[in-house]
């Protein structure tokens, strides 16, 4: 007998009371042990800001998604609105420079090809609700991937400069000498799926997996659901990561410029 969707999480007060008592929690560690990278940067207000955000957010695209299913029309301007927002994000992790819209090339290098061979093959109907959750799962999933190879790349040419400038003076290319060492580090961006991955149904149980039982369907079918989405965002992610760091080694997606 399938469970009824509340029977896990019922929308009450007792959610509301909850979530704000584990947001104001995470937010006073955060501040307590000085979770910052610098003394400019304050991370408890971001996660307090994050928190806030997210249910405001959550709200609204909860009341527009009834209406985009509705309307077919909207749907490619609401996939569009997810990706713009994925790009900038993304970018303005990375840099707070004018080169943050390269971001755009390593998002749509992932998500796309991967969203037309699922409509190419008719394994998702172009309908918004089984689309919507599909390319959101795969863009949050390039976004992440994106950010973390474009950050831990720069971070680490910034931080071995001087060994690119003996690849120089070897005779490498500038493109050669910079992949050389931001690869490693880059390549890191990989590690959160492919734990993900390695260790699905023995640590966790992923949303999708969760959400299908919910929904009525069968452990089979549910596992098959979320097998897809692991392999998926495994395809994704390596693309996204390997544009990003062909974007930092050739200087597309660099630092903001001193002063």
């Amino acid at each position: 007998m399938p469970l009824a969707s509340d029977a896990l999480l019922p929308v009450t007060p007792t959610l509301g009371w909850v979530l704000a008592l584990l947001l104001a929690a995470a937010v006073a560690i955060v501040a307590l042990a000085g979770l910052s990278p610098d003394a400019r940067t304050r991370r408890a207000p971001q996660v307090l800001r994050a928190g806030l955000r997210a249910a405001a957010q959550l709200a609204a695209v909860s009341l527009a998604i009834g209406w985009v299913v509705r309307s077919g029309w909207a749907l490619p301007l609401f996939l569009l609105l997810m990706y713009g927002v994925a790009v900038r994000t993304a970018g303005r992790r990375i840099t707070a420079g004018p080169a943050w819209p390269w971001a755009a090339l390593p998002l749509a290098a992932g998500v796309v090809p991967v969203v037309l061979l699922l409509l190419l093959t008719g394994l998702v109907p172009y309908r918004g609700i089984t689309l919507i959750p599909v390319a959101g799962i795969l863009v949050g999933g390039a976004l992440t991937a994106t950010v973390l190879a474009g950050r831990r790349g720069l971070a680490e040419l910034g931080q071995r400069h001087g060994e690119v400038e003996a690849g120089l003076a070897l005779g490498l290319a500038e493109r050669e000498a910079r992949m050389e060492i931001a690869r490693p580090a880059a390549s890191d961006a990989l590690l959160p799926g492919l734990d993900q991955t390695r260790t699905v149904g023995l640590v966790t149980l992923p949303g999708a997996f969760v959400g299908m039982l919910l929904g009525g369907a069968s452990p089979l079918q549910a596992g098959a659901v979320q097998l897809f989405v692991l392999v998926a965002l495994l395809a994704v992610q390596s693309a996204a990561v390997a544009v990003t760091l062909e974007l930092v080694a050739r200087g597309r997606l660099a630092d903001a410029p001193a002063g």
